[in-house]
């Protein structure tokens, strides 16, 4: 028997409509009032440059900006799994990312926050398979703490803020 029911799916989704949920990317989303509008903060390393890279992917590249997003990184890096022979064979990245929005008009901020998470990597390969694992989960927590960013912008109010 299958736990699939489309009463349930329909109803759910008749639930979705009546309390107001609307796509964030939809025709009257939030990330509309964003997409195009936001100039970034100048990357100054390969972390800053993944982070902008993927703020460009979802909010577009700044076409008329009203707002500017500066930001600051903080990454390290700890040992995680340690051998008897005192051989570090894992290591988490935490990041953090510090960010405001501001309307370049006025200088208001109209959010400010932080958004942090971890990533992990293996160093039981080879050299180049360490180093390589490595620069791929920097990669991947620029990407996570730019998504994160992106879901407190998006929760904005920005007709409200004004």
């Amino acid at each position: 028997m299958s736990s699939f029911n489309r009463r349930i799916l329909l109803s759910s989704l008749v639930a979705l409509g009546a309390c107001g949920f609307q796509p964030a990317y939809g025709p009257k989303g939030g990330a509309q009032a964003l997409r195009g509008r936001v100039l970034f903060a100048d990357p100054g390393n390969e972390n800053d440059f993944a982070l902008l890279r993927r703020l460009e992917e979802r909010l577009g590249r700044p076409e008329a900006p009203l707002y500017r997003l500066s930001y600051r990184l903080s990454v390290t890096e700890e040992g995680l799994a340690i051998t008897p022979a005192q051989e570090t064979t894992r290591y988490n990245v935490l990041g953090k990312a510090d960010f405001s929005l501001t309307e370049i008009a006025t200088g208001r901020v109209v959010l400010s926050g932080a958004v942090d998470n971890f990533t992990s990597y293996s160093a039981t390969g080879t050299t180049v398979s360490t180093q390589t694992a490595k620069r791929d989960s920097y990669a991947r927590l620029m990407v996570i703490l730019a998504d994160r960013i992106v879901g407190r912008l998006l929760g904005v109010d920005l007709g409200a803020a004004k």
